[in-house]
């Protein structure tokens, strides 16, 4: 920290170092919404100036010349709220790792499901209100077809039936 004195007041400035990271944290943040994609960046209410900076930086390929562009996007977050857009980046953020994980919740069930005949019935346990004959039926026709060599149209199936089952279970716990 700088202290500089001005008219018998004391104003502390930051030191160089701490600038630097402050910048660097900006640039960050600006390469998470130069990941976004169009609609997000709407959502976030930004001046136009800024979308446009980030919409040019999604454009260029070389190091250099991107190195730069996240660099102005860093210098024209300095005029905006930073806080609040921050909180909108790691609801996003979290809600695309709660997607990730029911997506390999769905993956396991069915792998097991098609591996191992004791899953039906923890999987009945945890979740009373399936049809289990139905899902038997979807595992034996996933079967066949794998040996027939046909397309997967039981294997998606059964995966769209578990993704119902699922999430009238979590509806109802909610």
């Amino acid at each position: 920290m700088v202290a500089v004195e001005n008219n018998d007041k004391q104003v502390v400035q930051p030191s160089k170092t701490r600038r630097k990271q402050e910048m660097h944290a900006l640039q960050d943040i600006g390469e998470q919404m130069i990941a976004l994609d169009i609609h997000q960046l709407n959502e976030l209410d930004l001046p136009e100036i800024l979308i446009n900076a980030i919409l040019d930086a999604k454009q260029i390929k070389k190091h250099g010349a991107y190195r730069r562009q996240t660099q102005y996007i860093g210098k024209l977050m300095r005029n905006i709220d930073v806080l609040s857009l921050q909180e909108k980046l790691a609801f996003w953020h979290n809600l695309k790792l709660q997607q990730t994980a029911r997506q390999h919740l769905l993956e396991h069930w069915r792998e097991r499901l098609l591996s191992d005949e004791k899953a039906f019935t923890e999987f009945g346990r945890k979740y009373p209100s399936a049809d289990m004959q139905r899902l038997r039926m979807l595992v034996r026709k996933t079967h066949k077809e794998r040996i027939a060599n046909k397309p997967p149209k039981s294997f998606r199936a059964l995966f769209h039936e578990l993704q119902t089952i699922i999430s009238d279970a979590e509806n109802e716990n909610s």
